[in-house]
């Protein structure tokens, strides 16, 4: 049952994800108090989500896209910080999107959205898992014996990380996009919120900075857009 839900919601995430999403354009209560502890909460744990995405694309990526909207995969990518975690990408997932939750103070977001992400990405993951098991079969499941389905195994990280060469291309035009999608997306709801929370005259500075922030974020959107279409940045 579990594997069936997956693989439906494997096919149709693109848009049934972002209806979860609409969650924080909703008026709920707030977790914090303070609109601003809440955005350098909420993105502090969204940063630590974009960081552990960057730093699995840039020494092993694995394609999640599948083919034809299925799930799909040609090798079994064991190297890298899949040696540490199974499902790394997703893990950096979930922390981006509680990361954004919580900058954006949504309860709402937090209490309905989160437990639909969790049990999204549960049931994807099962249905990868049996695909995979399918294919590869004792080598899977030899894998799956060394390695935490979520859990990150700290032990020899140290040693992976210096051990591989890190990918920068790659990291830019396979991350570029949703980096940009998550970062914009949770500063314009933190400027919402820090607006009719306080107003402008008592968040002027912040919100000048966040507004700067966008363009920044702009700007390098454009650039790594510009050369990922010219070609001069590729993903080997």
């Amino acid at each position: 049952m579990l594997v069936t839900i997956g693989n439906f919601l494997f096919r149709y995430r693109n848009g049934l994800f972002p209806l979860a999403f609409g969650l924080l354009l909703w008026k709920a209560r707030p977790i914090f108090a303070d609109d601003l502890v809440a955005a350098l909460v909420g993105f502090g744990v969204a940063m630590a989500g974009q960081i552990l995405r960057a730093a699995t694309i840039g020494l092993a990526y694995i394609i999640r896209g599948g083919r034809k909207r299925q799930v799909y995969a040609e090798t079994l990518v064991t190297e890298g910080l899949f040696s540490h975690c199974r499902n790394p990408l997703y893990v950096g997932n979930l922390l981006i999107l509680a990361g954004v939750g919580l900058a954006s103070n949504s309860l709402l977001f937090m209490a309905v959205g989160m437990p639909f992400f969790l049990f999204a990405y549960r049931a994807i993951v099962a249905a990868e898992e049996n695909f995979l098991r399918q294919k590869f079969g004792a080598e899977f499941d030899d894998y799956c014996r060394r390695v935490n389905r979520f859990l990150p195994r700290l032990r020899g990280l140290g040693q992976t990380l210096s051990s591989m060469e890190f990918n920068w291309p790659r990291l830019v035009v396979k991350e570029y996009g949703s980096a940009f999608a998550w970062m914009a997306g949770g500063l314009a709801i933190v400027m919402k919120n820090l607006w009719f929370g306080g107003g402008h005259e008592a968040h002027g500075p912040v919100l000048i900075g966040l507004a700067a922030a966008l363009v920044v974020l702009a700007v390098g959107y454009a650039s790594a857009r510009y050369l990922k279409k010219t070609r001069l940045l590729r993903a080997a």
